[in-house]
């Protein structure tokens, strides 16, 4: 189960889920920024912009999946 509802979460480990959140929303904001804004990485090819993008996004997926599937005793 992802979620143990019925016990409440420590403050140090509830911190650790909302720096673990917005560090996936910000991997997540720079790999669509250097996909689509052409201007931030101007020496890369469309397809190099594209790959490294893609690279950022899996990176983020990975990260949040790992802070999911932490066990609820650990901090």
């Amino acid at each position: 189960m992802l979620f143990n509802n019925n016990e409440q979460k420590s403050p140090a480990r509830r911190f650790l889920l909302i720096l673990g959140v917005m560090g996936f929303i910000c991997v997540i904001t720079l790999a669509l920024m250097v996909i689509f804004w052409d201007a931030m990485l101007p020496n890369l090819s469309k397809v190099q912009r594209i790959g490294f993008g893609v690279v950022l996004i899996a990176y983020g997926i990975l990260r949040f999946s790992r802070l999911i599937k932490k066990k609820p005793n650990e901090v």
